[in-house]
């Protein structure tokens, strides 16, 4: 274990996927970067996440990669590590990945003498927790990135607020002028595994409920052909409902987008943690999995979390595995009505106070609060 940082100039940064875990890096490699002027770090995933890294330290160097373009098999990664190495002088790797794909990046570094850092997966504890032999949750993913560049010896606070911090939100063509009184709600109705997903009838049940109150504004959240068509129907027939899937936009229009959201509605996907990054409070609606799993979002709070308490759950720590009953009782039975209450009492608190109000206000507040009393 590396007692100095100092030694390390040029630290290679691997986790190639997927979107919602690249996400999660950002809230602990950007306050890293900036404790640690110094050393650069080379962030290195495949190129569609590479292009939410917005506002980032000048220490920190993202590189995008296309498996299909020369990086392929056995050999295309070994090509991809001398490179790497080549041009930015490696001379660490925190893997934040650990698969197979990273492991022969991590092989022809260590054969170089380079100190290599992996993710603690955890698999034991995940094993115990799906197939309920303990409740004892997996490590928050943030930590375990955390304690790889501990490992290389590197300093880790736990500060992040928001990208953009002290500076104005970046603005957007496709994002209109938000009006006096407005309260806008994203809501992200999709995951990468369908098993995640509130089926999308009872969630244009919510929406037909939030949409009773003239003054709130509904943007969906979605990409993909799929998506755009399933969306579009409900976008026609509510005038306070826009489908952010038939607009061709990018990571800074959503940064844009949700920057001025009241709140976000979402399933346990990439959209909770792009939420984290904007500090917008994200009410997650959780089925197969659990906050317990080690993924919820970046100073979310698990009071935000809506599920059902069946003994089944968690059945899989990433929610990819088939319902054992064949319905997906753990979401199809939480009720629109509930989900539709949290939402609208969490828009009108944070109105009422002005705030976002996410887990990380809370802790101001709190800060603030025993200041007074023992002034």
């Amino acid at each position: 274990m590396a007692t100095n940082n100092q030694k390390h100039r040029n630290v290679l940064v691997i986790r190639l996927s997927v979107l919602g875990n690249v996400a999660m890096t950002i809230p602990v490699l950007y306050p890293l970067c900036k404790a640690n002027p110094d050393t650069r770090f080379v962030m290195l995933t495949k190129r569609w996440p590479a292009s939410m890294f917005h506002d980032r330290p000048a220490n920190l160097k993202v590189v995008d990669f296309d498996v299909k373009e020369n990086h392929s098999g056995l050999f295309g990664l070994l090509k991809l590590a001398s490179r790497l190495h080549k041009l930015y002088d490696i001379d660490a790797v925190a893997d934040l990945h650990n698969v197979s794909g990273t492991w022969i990046i991590d092989a022809w570094m260590k054969s170089h003498g380079i100190q290599v850092a992996r993710l603690d997966r955890e698999e034991p504890k995940r094993r115990a927790l799906v197939n309920h032999k303990t409740d004892e949750p997996v490590t928050p993913i943030h930590e375990r990135y955390r304690r790889v560049f501990r490992e290389l010896g590197f300093e880790t606070p736990d500060n992040f607020t928001r990208l953009y911090e002290g500076r104005d939100w970046p603005t957007s063509p496709i994002v209109p002028k938000k009006e006096e009184g407005q309260r806008w709600i994203a809501v992200s109705p999709f995951s990468s595994h369908r098993q995640k997903a509130y089926p999308l009838e009872q969630m244009e049940q919510v929406i037909d409920e939030l949409c009773k109150r003239e003054n709130y504004h509904i943007f969906l959240m979605g990409g993909g052909k799929a998506e755009k068509v399933a969306l579009r129907p409900i976008a026609r027939k509510y005038k306070n409902v826009t489908s952010m899937a038939e607009m061709k936009h990018q990571f800074i229009d959503e940064y844009a987008l949700l920057s001025q959201c009241d709140v976000m509605l979402t399933m346990e996907s990439a959209n909770m943690h792009m939420a984290s990054l904007v500090d917008l409070q994200a009410i997650t609606v959780w089925g197969p999995t659990s906050p317990a799993c080690g993924y919820l979002g970046y100073n979310q709070m698990e009071e935000d979390d809506i599920h059902l308490d069946m003994p089944c759950r968690p059945c899989s720590i990433t929610g990819d595995k088939p319902c054992k009953f064949g319905d997906f009782r753990c979401l199809k039975d939480i009720p629109p009505e509930r989900i539709a209450k949290h939402v609208i009492d969490a828009v009108e608190y944070n109105a009422e106070h002005k705030t976002k109000h996410t887990k990380l206000a809370k802790a101001r507040e709190a800060a603030r609060e025993e200041q007074n009393t023992n002034q």
